[in-house]
């Protein structure tokens, strides 16, 4: 099946262990991960003709790439090597899916189309996960290679990385949850890949920042060391010397915010954490002038001050009045007049005319953290001779900044291309992007991730040699966020080693097996889902304990169990919103009326009375109105997993009898005469309960509302020509 390739000796003894065990593959940006999973690939539909291929990346320009690769080198209809993204609807996914061999994904939707059951992952027997290492927590991988694990005939899975992370425990959690069996690991320094490797040349370049610079920074300072002396003051810091670290800030109000949902809201608590929060913002303002320069710090710091006006966060009011921000503030706006910026701006200049009188067909990319610097260095980068610049940012909006996926994709077509030469990317071009001959890459700031670090300087030397700069600002973070990324680099492939001795155990990535898959399908517990839920934890752990999930547009309530019960799901927060705002006595009005045991439970660990400034008295009063003068019963929940697993019982219960086939519009009869009367009514087109009692209280009986003429029925409020004209359609019209 493969075509115009031949594969290196590397990736043949990487492909055989593949073959037959679950793999991690980790090997140098440009050394042809995508070619493994392409033999791969070829390998397992010869194995298994009639099963699918599918192949996993984080972003939609990745994507393209892949199938670019499979139709250059796959003897393959190019029908059959489908694109499944957001771009495409959930219709036409489950469409496609059914001819497709080949299947090339971003994971959210994926998962939205696994829920749903437009794809079955019983036909794939091969799922490749491209920059694996973000395959931790919650992030769609680790569900889809659960969900994949579980269902598929012939499993196997590749997982492939640049660079999987510095720690044990990071590593050791991506090969878990992706049921690794084995790892693969080469350098540049192994002998099978050494005389493939591209020279690549490092450099770092230092700076030194100007003394108006050094003037801001003690200002930071100052107001950091004063912030850190009233915490201690209060009882939560010892220290105050001014060095306390982020991670010792972030640890200290994770530990406070706990205590605040438990229910503890003295002031020294809630004035340490106002604290807490001023100093991450000048944390944050410290590092743009360390690292970026005037106007992202300028553009920052006058965001903060225009916010403090409207906004009721005391920490933000409390910082804009504090007398050494505000001095911060005005030594910045006077540098940006003076449009002085940071010594690297003016040092990346020199570096991209070099690069051009060197060599005019050039193509640089230059990285930075922050969309507003970025924007900057491609508007100075484009009053250069010989420049053309463009910016290369994510979908989010952040002033004229978001680029849509199509608009991404254009850009790396035209640097590919040549139609410009430098590209100045945030962190979204540091994945996987192959953009042949680019000579030059340059980190405006060093980042202290071994990850990126690596993803960033793999975008050169890829077909030729290479060179990468580094920036740095001296006497300022830079200068430690550099050592922090060589030791975690260094520190990476010692782990993976000591990893790859360990992994061999039996009992790390047995697949799992349970009662679940031996119950039949028609068997299983049956529970109706509002769509809206589709991505929450909820309706994924459901799944997980063998649920049979069908996503409905639900009018009312967030689970229906059964024709009796409907569960109204809340979080502490949302429950208490909603007691404010009055959206919960209608929600829980709707559900008791169309249900004969409707539920209420509240999700999260929280403290429900310090959510909002409400009285207590409010709030138990609502409860007991709920449970007593509503009848509805009311459950706390720990998180999703409980949640889920109360539904799961619930609808156990309620379905013993045989009854999965419930009809999940079979609302309970009502009991009263005026009720079966509206509920006659209601059901006719356009009408609802809501415009029931008007036609009942003019028209006095229900035959009379289905006898009135179109006009008459026009003078009910709400009603008109077109609604009329629908209800007496389906009164008159004959039954076939």
């Amino acid at each position: 099946m493969i075509k115009d390739f031949e594969p290196r000796l590397y990736q043949q003894t990487i492909f055989a262990t593949c073959a037959s065990k679950n793999t991690l593959v980790v090997l140098p940006t440009g050394m042809g991960k995508t070619n493994i999973f392409l033999m791969l690939a070829s390998h397992r539909l010869k194995q298994y003709p009639n099963s699918k291929i599918l192949f996993i990346g984080p972003t939609r320009p990745l994507i393209d790439q892949y199938r670019e690769v499979f139709k250059k080198h796959f003897e393959i209809d190019e029908s059959k090597l489908v694109i499944f993204t957001g771009m495409v609807n959930p219709e036409k996914r489950a469409e496609l899916w059914k001819d497709a061999k080949i299947i090339f994904s971003t994971p959210q939707g994926l998962e939205n189309d696994i829920i749903s059951k437009r794809i079955s992952l019983e036909e794939v027997s091969l799922l490749g996960f491209d920059e694996a290492h973000k395959a931790v927590k919650d992030y769609s991988y680790v569900w889809i290679a659960k969900q994949y694990n579980k269902l598929a005939r012939y499993p196997r899975i590749v997982a492939l990385t640049a660079s999987p992370g510095s720690d044990i425990e990071h590593i050791s959690e991506v090969c878990t949850n992706l049921f690794i069996e084995d790892i693969e690991v080469r350098t540049e320094k192994d002998p099978d890949v050494k005389p493939y490797v591209q020279e690549m040349e490092l450099e770092w370049i230092e700076v030194e920042i100007p003394e108006s610079f050094v003037h801001i920074k003690n200002y930071f300072n100052e107001c950091m060391k004063s912030k850190i002396k009233e915490i201690k003051n209060l009882g939560y810091i010892t220290q105050i010397d001014g060095t306390t670290s982020k991670k010792d800030l972030l640890a200290l109000q994770g530990s406070i915010h706990s205590e605040i949902a438990h229910g503890n809201k003295d002031y020294a608590i809630l004035k340490t954490i106002s604290l807490i929060a001023e100093i991450m913002k000048v944390q944050h303002g410290l590092e743009l002038l360390e690292s970026q320069g005037i106007t992202s710090l300028h553009i920052y710091l006058n965001k903060l001050k225009q916010e403090s006006f409207t906004t009721k966060v005391k920490a933000v009011k409390n910082l804009a009045n504090d007398i050494n921000f505000k001095s911060a503030l005005i030594k910045t706006d006077s540098l940006f007049e003076k449009k002085i910026e940071h010594p690297k701006l003016e040092k990346l200049k020199s570096i991209v005319k070099d690069e051009i009188e060197k060599n005019k067909d050039m193509k640089m990319i230059v990285f930075n953290q922050y969309r507003d610097n970025a924007l900057m260095i491609v508007n100075e980068l484009n009053k250069m001779e010989k420049v053309k610049s463009r910016l290369f940012v994510g979908q989010m909006k952040k002033g004229d900044t978001g680029l849509t996926q199509k608009k991404q994709k254009e850009i790396l077509d035209q640097f590919r291309n040549n139609e410009f030469n430098v590209l100045v990317s945030t962190s979204i071009g540091e994945e996987g992007l192959d953009i042949p001959k680019v000579n030059t890459v340059v980190f405006y700031e060093p980042i202290p991730s071994a990850i990126r670090t690596i993803q960033r300087k793999g975008r050169t030397a890829r077909h030729g040699q290479g060179r990468v700069i580094i920036l740095v600002a001296k006497n300022t973070r830079d200068v430690s966020y550099r050592w922090s990324a060589f030791h975690k680099e260094n520190r990476m492939y010692r782990t993976l080693e000591s990893l790859k001795r360990k992994i061999s155990s039996p009992l790390m990535n047995k697949k799992e097996e349970t009662l679940n898959k031996f119950i039949p399908e028609e068997d299983k517990v049956k529970i109706y889902a509002d769509f809206r839920e589709k991505g929450s934890g909820v309706i994924k752990e459901l799944i997980e304990i063998g649920v049979d999930i069908k996503l409905e547009m639900l009018k009312i309530g967030d689970y229906v169990c059964s024709e009796k019960v409907a569960v109204e799901i809340k979080t502490v927060k949302d429950f208490v919103d909603s007691i404010v705002d009055n959206r919960l006595l209608q929600q829980l009005k709707e559900i008791k009326r169309n249900f004969e045991r409707p539920i209420v439970i509240v999700d999260g660990t929280e403290d429900i009375y310090s959510m909002r400034r409400v009285h207590p008295n409010a709030i138990r009063g609502m409860i007991a109105t709920i449970a007593v003068s509503y009848g509805i019963p009311i459950i706390y929940s720990k998180g999703y997993k409980e949640t889920a697993s109360y539904l799961h019982i619930i609808a156990k219960r309620e379905q013993e009898d045989g009854k999965r086939d419930f009809n999940l519009h079979g609302e309970r009869k009502p009991l009263t005469l005026k009720e079966q009367q509206e509920y006659v009514v209601s059901s006719l087109p356009g009408v609802g309960p809501a415009l029931a009692r008007p036609l009942l209280k003019k028209f006095k009986t229900v035959k009379k509302v289905i006898n009135a003429k179109p006009e008459q029925l026009e003078k009910v409020e709400k009603i008109g020509p077109k609604k009329a004209a629908e209800i007496k359609k389906v009164t008159e019209s004959e039954y076939e």
